[in-house]
Order: C-alpha cells, then sequence, then structure tokens
C-alpha cells in the first residue's frame, strides 16, 4: 500500500517533472507563484513580466492569458485595482480553456469585491452553474466558490453564501487556512459576531502554513472590528503595517495605518 508520505513524494516529482519539460512562460510562471508564496511580491511580479514576454514570444495566445489573470491577481491583491482591471482587459477570453477560463472569472469578482462592486462579483458568479464547473479542477472550482461565498455574504444573500461555502469545502481541505479565510470574510460582511473568533483561527492556520500575506490581511481585517478595542486595533494595525512593507506591498501598508 502506498502511504500518505510516498504519494506526496510521487506528486512532488510529478510536479518537478512537468515543470522542467514546461515552456519558458510556464517554469517563470511557476516561480513567480513560490515568490509569492513566500511574500516576496516584487521578485515575483518581475518574474511574471518574464514569463508575459516568454508568451508573446512562443506565440501562445492560451499561456499569455495565464500570465495576464496571474498578474491582475496580484495588482488586485496589491491594492492596484486600475492597473489589474487593465490587465484582465487584454486578455483574450476565446482562447481561454475551462480552468483559465474559471480562474479569469474568479480574478474578476475578487476584483469587483476588492472594490466593493459586489452586486456586479454576484453576476458573474451567476453566469456559471455547479454543471459548467464540475469539470474544472478542484482546486479552480474551490477558489471560484469561496471568491463568491464571500461576494453573496456581502450582498447580504446568505443562502447561496453557504452554498457556495459548502462547494468550496467540498473541494478542498476544511481544515485549510483557505476555507478558515472565507468563512471568516464571510461572517464579517455579514455583520456576523463570529466574525473575529473566525479570523483568530484563520490567522493561526495562515502562520502556520507561512503564508505571509495572508496572515497580514487578516490582522488589517481584524483591526477593523467593530468588537475590537482601539489598543489592540492599533497593535494590529502596527503588525500589518510592518509585514506589509517588508513584503513590499507599500498601498497594504498604507491602508493598514487607515
Amino acid at each position: 500500500m502506498v502511504t500518505r508520505r510516498l504519494k506526496q513524494i510521487l506528486v512532488a516529482m510529478l510536479a518537478a517533472g512537468a515543470v522542467a519539460s514546461a515552456s519558458e512562460s510556464g517554469i517563470l510562471s511557476y516561480r513567480a507563484q513560490r515568490s509569492f508564496d513566500s511574500g516576496k511580491f516584487a521578485k515575483g511580479y518581475g518574474q511574471l513580466e518574464r514569463a508575459l514576454l516568454a508568451s508573446r514570444k512562443e506565440a501562445d495566445l492560451l499561456s499569455e492569458g495565464r500570465v495576464l489573470i496571474a498578474m491582475a491577481q496580484i495588482r488586485t491583491m496589491s491594492l492596484d485595482y486600475n492597473f489589474a482591471d487593465s490587465l484582465l482587459s487584454v486578455v483574450r477570453e476565446n482562447v481561454l480553456d475551462k480552468n483559465t477560463r474559471i480562474q479569469f472569472a474568479k480574478t474578476k469578482v475578487a476584483l469587483l469585491s476588492a472594490r466593493n462592486k459586489y452586486s456586479a462579483a454576484v453576476k458573474v458568479c451567476d453566469s456559471f452553474d455547479d454543471k459548467s464547473l464540475k469539470s474544472a479542477d478542484e482546486n479552480v472550482q474551490a477558489a471560484f466558490y469561496g471568491g463568491c461565498a464571500i461576494a453573496y455574504a456581502a450582498n447580504r444573500d446568505m443562502k447561496r453564501a453557504n452554498e457556495s461555502l459548502k462547494m468550496a469545502g467540498k473541494r478542498s481541505d476544511k481544515k485549510s487556512g483557505f476555507y478558515a479565510f472565507t468563512a471568516a470574510r464571510m461572517a464579517d460582511l455579514s455583520g456576523n459576531g463570529d466574525a473575529d473568533s473566525l479570523y483568530r483561527v484563520a490567522e493561526e492556520k495562515a502562520i502556520k502554513a507561512n503564508k505571509p500575506y495572508n496572515t497580514a490581511s487578516i490582522l488589517y481585517y481584524r483591526s477593523q472590528l467593530k468588537s475590537t478595542s482601539k489598543k489592540e486595533a492599533e497593535d494590529l494595525k502596527l503588525r500589518c503595517k510592518n509585514a506589509f512593507e517588508l513584503m513590499g506591498l507599500p498601498n497594504n501598508a498604507k491602508r493598514c495605518e487607515e
């Protein structure tokens, strides 16, 4: 019988083989993701810019679309919404495969939600049904459902928000930081008093998983809760500001000071 650890090793070996045989743009995109995961945003974004040039050299419109979507995701995360929007506007949707099309939609939802345009985000979510999502990779489905769960909650449609959260949970690990953070954002945006306790769970998981961006974001959201004391809020803002500054994200650091 193959043990869980051996399965993990086999998956890692297969992934490494896939990267080794990938295109230049694919290799650079993979490296960029590793940089982002470790909080090295300037380095990661530079790698994406190189990946975009490589995809155009390869004349591969699908790869180009994937890189543009990844760049838009990072610009959204760094609060540069106009730039993110301009990147998405260049993507040629007609060449995208199913997974990338859903990633494109998920990125749109995230950008619209970040701009507090939740009704528009919900419209994007409503343009997909469970059947159209079913054949996509599970991690892509989970990300899409998670983003939509947040948009529905902000739009005060808790029935659909909870349905989307349930679907996200089925396609991801319910013990993961992603699931915990989604549940916390839903509680926060819907005015649920459990938001702080859920954020604390998500924060602990983000720290253990070494996801500095997620951790700093949670610190910011906790500092904005009405239930957070003034003294604690100031401490959370300082930690948030320091973390984002060290990640090279000045817009995020500035927001922590507000």
